[in-house]
């Protein structure tokens, strides 16, 4: 965990992958776990440490965290990620050419510097902790849509930009695994391999959004996780 930004209202991390956001079955200590316990000992805080968890990343992608530090600014972010005033640029490794299945019932895509807008239909197995996409409403789906363009092109990967206009369970995961682009090290959504540190190279690289107590504008960027594959894109 490195933190990037924060203030007496919010605090801004740069997460690891393996990193729980928040507690989960397995147990595990979490991130908002190590961010209590540094703000006990940079203030000196007696006490309990108040810290809201405003959303969340999937415990194998890395990058940018949002907490509230006081009840005002946790009610405030919470309305502004559920209107969608909070806006997050993820980057994700993809194959160059597409190795991955295209999922029944979805049309495929080809990915350029031009933004490509992805619309599906998510359904989620809550077993099996997967979403699944279709290109029409089936029962029990939510709509999913994102745009994604092409950065970076190397040797047999390519980097792109995603932004999400919804917020569904494993969306980018799901749409890009769908249309034959699954992410890097993402086995749960077809990845031939898996990257040597348990990751996938999906990066919340990216936050804005309107401070909901100053009012002034954040905008922060996390630096790239330290392996090989990111490094060859780093600009």
């Amino acid at each position: 965990m490195t933190v990037v930004y924060e203030d007496n209202h919010i605090i801004i991390v740069n997460k690891r992958s393996g990193e729980i956001v928040q507690g989960d079955k397995t147990g595990d200590r979490t991130l908002a776990d190590d961010v209590k316990a540094y703000i006990k000992e940079k203030y000196a805080k007696p006490g309990e440490v108040f810290l809201g968890t405003v959303h969340r990343l999937d415990r194998p992608v890395s990058g940018l965290v949002v907490y509230a530090r006081t009840s005002k600014a946790l009610t405030r972010l919470n309305d502004m990620f559920r209107n969608g005033d909070v806006h997050k640029t993820y980057h994700a490794i993809l194959p160059l050419i597409s190795e991955g299945r295209v999922a029944p019932r979805t049309k495929p895509v080809r990915l350029s510097p031009e933004t490509t807008t992805l619309t599906h239909f998510l359904t989620r197995n809550e077993k099996q902790n997967r979403a699944y996409a279709y290109d029409r409403e089936v029962k029990n789906s939510k709509k999913a849509i994102l745009d994604v363009r092409q950065l970076i092109i190397g040797d047999r990967t390519q980097l792109v930009e995603v932004n999400l206009h919804t917020g569904r369970h494993h969306q980018i995961r799901c749409q890009l695994s769908s249309i034959g682009f699954p992410i890097r090290g993402d086995l749960k959504y077809g990845a031939p391999r898996s990257n040597p540190d348990g990751s996938i190279c999906l990066h919340a690289r990216h936050i804005e959004f309107v401070h909901p107590v100053s009012k002034q504008l954040i905008s922060v960027t996390a630096p790239y996780p330290e392996l090989p594959i990111w490094r060859f894109f780093e600009q």
